[in-house]
């Protein structure tokens, strides 16, 4: 198993995807700047220099798919994508998100007003030193904050849909939806990728996945390694060591594995985490090892988790 990726595996990093209807094509493995702000995500990151050289890393290694948001930091790890990459690469896709903003406090309120779409955008273009963005997710919030419900995204599409024609946007996305909000946005304007939480562990899209990939649509999990509460498993452990890989490299794997629409974003702030995760890439799982950790989800339901 790799710890290492160097220019010679450019090609890999899981392979390519085309987002619907565009000339966007990204290789699967990508990488999310979350991270790189400060705790909470909120405020500049512990040390500057470092979260510059993970970017930079990143894209050297053949990384061309960056996920990001003006609401993380805020505006700092936009910032730091632009100091560390700006003039980008031609090939270089950049994912934002609109659909929330924060408080004082370091708190995450949901907003999907008109203005605040409208000046989201504005941000993002302004801090990432973009004409026009490539690919702007509205993140729906849900009964909870986490888990989707079934909010109308209608105004809030249309509004986006809106800027998207004046130019100001390339393509949109969708976050913490839900099939039937998907359907709503769809009868609105194009949608090229879905942004949810799923992970080996938790599978509460498995339908919805292949029913995107039918589409060829991009399904892009967030928390792929469990988010703030990092996943633990004794048989994710198990395969690990017969892999002599790490957990995570092996959860990251299976995904890649799971479904060919699945783009990955894992996020850190530590190079050698980043040579770790674009490593998973090139984890071969076979069959037992696949069947083991299919069985996570099942352990985790049958616990009512």
């Amino acid at each position: 198993m790799p710890t290492n990726l160097t220019s010679n595996d450019k090609t890999k990093l899981g392979g390519t995807f085309t987002f619907p209807g565009t000339l966007m094509t990204v290789r699967r493995m990508g990488y999310g700047a979350m991270q790189l702000a400060g705790p909470g995500v909120f405020g500049p990151p512990k040390d500057r220099n470092a979260a510059l050289a993970v970017l930079r890393q990143a894209v050297s290694t053949g990384v061309n798919h960056i996920d990001t948001s003006d609401f993380y930091g805020p505006h700092v790890t936009n910032e730091l994508i632009r100091e560390a990459l700006h003039p980008y690469p031609d090939d270089l896709v950049i994912v934002t998100k609109v659909g929330a903003r924060r408080g004082t406090d370091k708190s995450w309120i949901h907003d999907v007003t008109r203005e605040t779409l409208i000046d989201s955008v504005y941000d993002n273009l302004r801090n990432l030193g973009l004409d026009a963005l490539d690919v702007v997710n509205l993140r729906a919030w849900g009964d909870n904050g986490q888990a989707p419900g079934e909010e109308t995204l209608a105004e809030p599409v249309s509004v986006l849909a809106e800027l998207k024609r004046r130019g100001l946007i390339r393509h949109l996305g969708l976050s913490n939806v839900t099939p039937k909000q998907l359907a709503e946005a769809q009868a609105i304007t194009d949608i090229v990728c879905v942004q949810n939480l799923y992970n080996v562990a938790h599978r509460d899209d498995d339908a919805f996945i292949d029913d995107l990939a039918r589409q060829g649509i991009a399904y892009v999990p967030f928390f792929p390694l469990g988010g703030f509460t990092p996943l633990q498993s004794s048989v994710i452990d198990a395969v690990a060591a017969q892999l002599q890989a790490t957990p995570m490299q092996v959860a990251l794997a299976w995904l890649l594995h799971r479904a060919l629409n699945i783009l990955l974003i894992p996020g850190t702030s530590s190079l050698a985490h980043l040579r770790e995760n674009l490593a998973a890439a090139e984890l071969n799982l076979r069959d037992e090892a696949i069947n083991q950790l299919n069985s996570v989800a099942n352990k985790n339901a049958s616990r009512g988790a």
